[in-house]
């Protein structure tokens, strides 16, 4: 069975599209979609069954959590514990955009999405289509990327159906991404203000540094 694929306006997210996507994603089901880098797989991070189907689509190792888009700064503070001025800085700073942030995971978040770390990756993505569904679902929704292991990332919806269309129910297309570089990872998990970067990528790390000397 091959793919549905959806298009929705990439600016003006259509409110019963993204209300059917929010449903189907509510049923378990795994729906790739465009954010501000590459195309994700998004699933409902509390539905366990949903995340296994991840890991094994992805080939992902176990240890490995998954990333979490959330719609905005404020919902951040619900699922990370013991933030600090370092996380409010990169936020204020960088979201929506193409960072993503480690830190502490709330216990609101099942330990598989943190594949046992206790950590969690967060981003508020430049991507009205991506937010609006974590708006309307009202839960963060995963976003590891929509490729198969090994195959390089997607920038656009015709690459996922080619590498995923029998193995997903659903791709929406909201036309290329607005970059095809991966996002810059920053760990803030150890606390008391301190951080490291683990992936350069989007944004360089210069800015990083010089967004924190504020």
């Amino acid at each position: 069975m091959s793919a549905e694929m959806l298009r929705i306006d990439p600016d003006e997210p259509e409110p019963d599209l993204v209300r059917h996507v929010a449903k189907c994603l509510e049923s378990g089901m795994v729906v790739a979609l465009p954010t501000d880098t590459f195309y994700g797989l998004a699933v409902d991070p509390v539905n366990l069954h949903a995340v296994e189907q991840i890991y094994d689509l992805k080939s992902r190792a176990k240890h490995k959590p998954l990333s979490l888009l959330i719609a905005d700064v404020a919902q951040s503070y619900e699922l990370a514990r013991e933030v600090d001025t370092t996380f409010d800085k990169l936020a204020e700073k960088f979201w929506p955009g193409p960072l993503t942030i480690i830190v502490k995971a709330s216990s609101r978040l099942p330990l598989r999405v943190t594949a046992n770390t206790g950590n969690v990756a967060l981003r508020v993505p430049d991507a009205p289509i991506a937010r609006a569904v974590v708006r309307e679902l009202g839960l963060p929704i995963t976003a590891t990327s929509a490729n198969l292991a090994g195959h390089a990332e997607c920038s656009h919806a015709r690459c996922v159906r080619e590498q995923l269309g029998d193995k997903i129910p659903m791709i929406v297309d909201g036309g290329p991404t607005a970059r095809n570089v991966a996002t810059t990872i920053v760990d803030l998990s150890g606390g008391g203000n301190s951080w490291m970067i683990l992936r350069e990528g989007a944004i360089p790390t210069h800015e990083i540094v010089l967004a924190l000397q504020r």
